[in-house]
């Protein structure tokens, strides 16, 4: 059955499905979306609640929202298992998921977009943020023990904006969590991760370019 994902290429959340699709070993097609001129109409009537990326299309079905995506490609495609076997594992994972899509791209968003005091308010909270993740880590390699694994994906996804986050919120992950940034290194040094990833330069000419869009600079 044929297997395609709606991308973009600076989304994080569509890096989350590219990172699980390459742990699988699953072959797609990814199908760019200019996001900046207009969303395709396949992008349209496949997610026509949000019109989203990412979607993905197996079997020409649509499986809409990222981890929701992760989740499902962990259950058709069940080796290499993402999510951990035990249930408090999987109940673990679906915790700090949830916490880490309310969090992390929402309050580092208001760092790039913010002015003034705004900017220095998103960063405490953004800094906070990783504090906790990183106190989920604890003194594991991975989230859920010596293997990557499904947190894993799903945070580390999300890593490709941290550069934009530190350049507009005047700080650096390593001096702020060096816990959180040894994981990051970990989570590089795989090929799966770090041929999904975009470039997190491009990233911060594209936040430049939307921050003009927007009037703040």
């Amino acid at each position: 059955m044929p297997v395609k994902v709606l991308d973009f290429w600076g989304s994080p959340f569509a890096a989350r499905v590219r990172v699980a699709l390459a742990e699988k070993g699953v072959s797609y097609e990814s199908k760019e979306e200019d996001l900046l001129v207009g969303k395709s109409d396949l992008l349209l009537q496949s997610n026509p609640i949000y019109g989203k990326v990412p979607v993905l299309l197996h079997d020409d079905k649509p499986v809409l929202e990222s981890s929701n995506i992760v989740y499902y490609i962990d259950e058709t495609w069940p080796n290499p298992q993402l999510l951990p076997a035990c249930s408090y594992g999987r109940s673990r994972a679906r915790f700090w998921t949830d916490f880490i899509d309310k969090k992390v791209y929402d309050v580092g968003r208001n760092i790039w977009m913010g002015k003034g005091d705004e900017v220095e308010a998103a960063k405490d909270e953004f800094i906070d943020v990783l504090k906790k993740l990183e106190g989920a880590l604890g003194d594991r390699e991975y989230y859920a023990g010596d293997q990557f694994g499904f947190l894993d994906i799903i945070f580390v996804s999300l890593s490709c904006w941290f550069p934009t986050y530190e350049k507009y919120g005047g700080f650096m992950v390593e001096e702020e969590t060096p816990t959180i940034a040894a994981w990051l290194k970990r989570c590089y040094s795989r090929e799966t991760v770090a041929k999904s990833m975009p470039d997190s330069q491009r990233v911060i000419e594209f936040v430049g370019m939307m921050r003009k869009m927007h009037g703040i600079e």
